[in-house]
């Protein structure tokens, strides 16, 4: 990979609950020595064990998760706190110079409040999810200074904003919006799904490519269903923002991210923008 070369690397809370960390880890070890490379990480599933551990009742509305007070104190210990630590340390055993960070470290993710707004599944009144924001802006001369020292971002997906709120964010979101302001060479999407698949129960129906016009198409004839729609619809908004490759990637082995961005297709799904689309819309 060219020098130049900017990689962010989005991981779900289920892949840093599992064994893949230390593949994972191995590959971001060989990819940072030729490629700016940054990670954004959720922790869904621990935040939500949490909140159950304390008595705290988790509330969502349409999928998304109301974040009142409680449930964003218990965000900040679960984000910025376990899972960031225990990321870094894997990171560190593999030979990676890894800097923990979150929204407040240093204006890194800037974010608002998102108002009320109506959501499909959520009734048709707008729902008010609480401390939970929006992406505003991202500081990428922190994130420039941490690089040229030689250092691996490791970002915690908490928003924050100048007066000192502190907002819960879509881990996918974070990883999109910064992936598209750097114009990132590749985006690797890390979940527990291995790629887009026609069969949601049939790992073998993975589509190891798509363009956009080949994505479009397969949400409008149904060949890709529930959640993988709105990645698709994301990743799509992403390549049109100037993304090189969306790569979508679950059950990880060792080299898998570097085969994936070498040999396209190899591994997971990968999805680019090329000339052909235009001609489809």
């Amino acid at each position: 990979m060219a020098v130049a070369e900017k990689v962010v690397i989005k991981v779900g809370g289920e892949v840093l609950a599992g064994d893949q960390v230390r593949a994972l880890a191995g590959d971001v070890r060989v990819l940072s020595l030729s490629a700016r490379v940054v990670l954004v990480h959720g922790g869904g599933p621990q935040a939500t064990d949490l909140q159950k551990r304390l008595g705290i009742e988790p509330v969502q509305v349409g999928g998304r998760r109301i974040t009142d007070a409680a449930t964003l104190d218990v965000m900040k210990m679960v984000l910025a706190g376990k899972l960031n630590v225990d990321f870094c340390a894997a990171l560190v055993e593999n030979e990676v110079k890894p800097v923990g960070l979150h929204g407040a470290s240093g204006l890194v993710v800037q974010a608002r409040k998102r108002p009320p707004r109506v959501v499909t599944g959520g009734g048709p009144d707008p729902v008010d999810f609480g401390h939970v924001g929006d992406v505003v802006g991202f500081n990428l001369g922190l994130l420039e200074i941490l690089w040229a020292a030689g250092y691996v971002p490791v970002i915690a997906c908490l928003g924050a904003d100048d007066k000192g709120g502190i907002y819960n964010i879509n881990a996918d979101v974070v990883a999109n919006q910064l992936a598209a302001t750097l114009k990132a060479d590749h985006l690797f999407l890390v979940t527990s799904t291995p790629g887009v698949l026609r069969d949601l129960q049939d790992p073998s129906s993975r589509l190891p490519s798509l363009s956009v016009g080949d994505a479009r198409r397969a949400i409008a004839s149904g060949a890709v269903t529930g959640g993988m729609i709105p990645k698709l619809e994301e990743a799509i908004s992403v390549l049109d923002q100037g993304v090189g490759a969306i790569h979508i990637l679950g059950k990880l082995a060792s080299g898998d991210l570097l085969r994936a961005s070498q040999e396209p297709g190899a591994v997971g799904t990968t999805l680019r923008r090329d000339l052909g689309d235009r001609d489809h819309g």
